[in-house]
């Protein structure tokens, strides 16, 4: 089954897709809360009353005219990794990690699928990352064991983790360089887990600037894959229905390239994600 989460009239709304079409899965479901994370939250089997609002007469809307919002419009959380490709991590001058480099972003950094990537007025070192982005369905308790992990993944959807490499290196954490407004796109649909590879492995993963490709790349090279990533975080915490995982990018960014490419006003940046989708968002300098 494959979501996404629109706007209309001030208001996100969680849709079924239906091909190039999507029912307004509260409109025909009233018993569904409009937002994934509050569906997911009330324990709502989204799959089951997709299939029903599918079946209805509910009315179809065009999802290309549609207004897109981020696929979780408000995360509990967004945990991301860094350096969970090997030639990624070689190409920034590091080693393999032996644990995760993990960091957060937060709900005001998100992107919706169409929406503009905002170069901002302090810096030009704006770089994209082709990335997975894993979203829970079921509260995952305190060290869960490896073999019940996946169970509790919903879905999969694409992500761009836009960085600003500057701010990136000013500190010996990622966070401020990784949660300017407007730079984590997110989108523009999720596929449930049941319709790909256990943990999404075995995927092509790739990113596009201006229609050539910069990354290209498969899950599989994922040194950190899903199921050992989330019993690593559940050592440490809970994650609840609606938190996010963004699994890492591989080789081929735009700062480690002679010389570096940046990403500016008028480019196009597209992350595709094979059996998911294509998130495109195009750049813009942030307002003066």
């Amino acid at each position: 089954m494959r979501f996404t989460t629109f706007a209309q009239q001030g208001r996100t709304r969680l849709g079924v897709v239906d091909g190039d079409a999507v029912v307004d899965l509260n409109a025909s479901q009233p018993e569904v809360p409009a937002d994934l994370r509050a569906a997911l939250e009330a324990g709502v089997d989204l799959v089951a009353a997709a299939r029903a609002a599918l079946a209805s007469t509910a009315p179809r809307m065009t999802l290309a005219r549609l207004s897109l919002a981020p696929l979780v419009p408000e995360p509990g959380k967004i945990i991301c990794l860094g350096l969970n490709y090997f030639d990624h991590a070689k190409e920034g001058g590091r080693d393999k990690p032996d644990y995760p480099w993990f960091f957060y972003r937060g709900k005001s950094s998100l992107l919706a699928h169409g929406r503009a990537a905002l170069v901002p007025k302090v810096s030009s070192k704006f770089d994209y990352e082709a990335e997975l982005a894993v979203v829970i369905g079921t509260r995952v308790p305190r060290h869960v064991a490896r073999s019940a992990a996946l169970k509790h993944v919903f879905g999969y959807s694409c992500f761009n983790d836009i960085s600003v490499r500057d701010y990136q290196k000013r500190t010996g954490q990622w966070t401020i360089g990784k949660n300017f407004d407007a730079t984590g796109g997110f989108g523009p649909t999720l596929v449930t887990a049941d319709e790909l590879p256990p943990g999404a492995v075995g995927l092509h993963i790739e990113s596009r600037l201006n229609g050539t490709v910069m990354q290209s790349a498969n899950t599989t090279d994922m040194i950190f894959p899903v199921d050992e990533t989330i019993v690593l975080l559940a050592q440490c915490m809970t994650l609840d229905p609606g938190d996010v995982i963004v699994m890492g990018t591989p080789a081929g960014v735009g700062q480690a390239r002679t010389p570096p490419v940046w990403m500016k006003a008028g480019d196009v940046i597209e992350i595709e994600v094979e059996r998911i989708g294509t998130l495109r968002n195009p750049i813009e300098n942030e307002a003066a």
